[in-house]
């Protein structure tokens, strides 16, 4: 089968969205498929996967998305022979799959990664909220209404896009990884090396640093947690617009010497810096079914984060890691009975590595190629033989 995956941007970005497409990439061509990246922007990049098919757009500043309204017409040729084609963004990818898949009978899917009504709240802070529900009520629901089939990564998610007026069927498929890279990854960086020493407590942040993270809160509550353990430090992995407010601030507290900034890592380095840490840590309330979340859980990390719709889907409180309140003192709470509490915060982490299990990338990409092969056999859009001769023909 020749599948198509769509997306405003693509590595060398890095994201949870294009960690996910490049995981089920590599997933499904293991079990015999071809997997195309269409993409825009980034030109120059030398790809260390086969089929990535970029063409040029404009770059939305330092975002890492890129903005165009048509594909090469290399591009479009060999997207006219894909069986299936799975959209990631909908905003701009999603036109584009619409403009030239349903012209070609090719069989749309789009998975909603993203919760966009908080990413307006937190990028575009002048717009009121009632008119960016608006329009995320209308675009929304038309476009998924044009798609064959729609999927939520979390049932939280699924319940969303309801509230927005998606009535069109949904599959809940959550997102997986990897999940051995985490398990069998023991630290090849010395604590030493970031002036840990022997005996000290460590909470550990993976994501990308921007507004909508709620990274603030985060070190807030980290203030009061360090204050209340002598030996607590906090590891914050990633880049993002907000890294050089975020040191300053942990300047300003006083605490520059217990929260260790290590910048964007390779993907590849991330096992090792969660196997240095004692538990995961995360204030955000956008996420949607965080593969940050899944992927400190394979380490046997437990999870401390904010009751949210996506977080809640993969944290049970006191199971695999506490849910807490979007208060400052209930999480900083839990942060100083975390790290406290040894016999407890052992017994959540063997029970977090178990609560992994379900979410391996062979699970969750199988799941994903029965609703794909499903659509194929049932779609009622031109057979593949009329849609070779009109490219013939062309």
């Amino acid at each position: 089968m020749n599948i198509g995956m769509l997306a405003d941007t693509y590595k060398p970005y890095v994201s949870g969205v294009t960690n996910h497409i490049s995981l089920n990439k590599h997933a499904l061509e293991t079990q015999g498929h071809k997997v195309f990246i269409f993409t825009l922007g980034g030109e120059g990049c030398i790809d260390d996967e086969l089929y990535v098919i970029r063409s040029p757009a404009i770059a939305l500043a330092d975002t890492g998305f890129n903005v165009s309204f048509r594909y090469t017409r290399s591009a479009q040729r060999t997207l006219a022979t894909m069986d299936v084609v799975h959209v990631h963004h909908p905003f701009v990818s999603g036109r584009i799959a619409l403009r030239y898949c349903r012209s070609n009978g090719i069989p749309l899917v789009f998975t909603n990664h993203t919760r966009y009504d908080l990413y307006a709240q937190a990028y575009l802070p002048q717009l009121p909220n009632v008119l960016s529900d608006a329009f995320l009520n209308t675009f929304l629901s038309g476009f998924c209404h044009q798609c064959d089939l729609i999927i939520a990564p979390s049932l939280g998610l699924a319940n969303v896009l309801r509230d927005f007026g998606v009535h069109s069927h949904i599959e809940i498929i959550p997102n997986g990884v990897e999940l051995t890279r985490f398990q069998s990854a023991r630290p090849e960086i010395e604590r030493a090396s970031l002036g840990l020493r022997e005996g000290d407590k460590v909470l550990i942040y993976v994501g990308r640093l921007g507004p909508e993270k709620n990274l603030m809160m985060l070190l807030r509550a980290f203030a009061g947690a360090q204050a209340a353990v002598d030996n607590l430090h906090l590891i914050v992995a990633g880049g993002g617009v907000d890294l050089d407010n975020l040191r300053d601030w942990c300047d300003r507290a006083g605490i520059a010497d217990r929260v260790h900034f290590l910048g964007e890592l390779p993907y590849d380095a991330i096992p090792t810096y969660l196997h240095m840490a004692d538990a995961f840590v995360t204030a955000s309330t956008s996420e949607v079914h965080p593969l940050s979340l899944i992927e400190a859980l394979a380490a046997g990390l437990p999870v401390i984060g904010i009751q949210s719709p996506g977080v809640e889907d993969i944290i049970q409180d006191g199971v695999n890691g506490f849910l807490c309140r979007n208060d400052i003192a209930d999480f900083t709470a839990r942060q100083v009975r975390m790290m406290l509490d040894d016999q407890l915060r052992m017994s959540l982490g063997s029970r977090a590595a178990d609560s992994a299990q379900s979410y391996d990338i062979s699970t969750t990409s199988s799941q994903l190629l029965e609703h794909y092969n499903t659509l194929v056999a049932n779609h009622n859009g031109r057979p593949r033989e009329i849609r070779r001769l009109r490219r013939f023909l062309k």
